[in-house]
């Protein structure tokens, strides 16, 4: 299955305390709670682009499956991780101490967060 398509962030959970716990600044945290983020997917076989674009902070990760690569977290740290992919469309990763999966489903993408034992989840629709 292929991740490659744009997506519209439709709906989230904990986004509040989850930003709080990884040290968001409280305004930062207020400025971006509303916004509809996008998030653009470019897949070729095991590379993939990820850019996230939230009002006017872009986040662009690249990595190839099973390979470490520096990716940059929420609060714009750059940490080393390896992202894998499980069954056909999920893939998975730590950032530090942040657990990341991101799993695709027909034209939805879901992706859970969780820090400690609070989870944030992000829906979002291809569009």
């Amino acid at each position: 299955m292929s991740f490659s398509g744009k997506y519209e962030l439709h709906s989230q959970e904990n986004f509040e305390p989850f930003m709080k716990a990884i040290g968001l600044p409280d305004e930062m945290i207020q400025k971006g709670k509303d916004i509809k983020s996008i998030s653009e997917i470019e897949q070729n076989g095991k590379s993939f682009k990820v850019t996230v674009t939230t009002g006017s902070k872009v986040l662009v990760n690249e990595f190839t499956l099973d390979e470490e690569a520096e990716l940059e977290t929420l609060t714009g740290e750059k940490v080393k991780s390896v992202v894998k992919l499980e069954g056909n469309n999920r893939l998975v990763t730590n950032l530090k101490s942040i657990g990341s999966v991101t799993e695709l489903s027909g034209d939805i993408l879901t992706n859970v967060l969780t820090v400690g034992d609070l989870t944030y989840k992000r829906v979002s629709k291809r569009i």
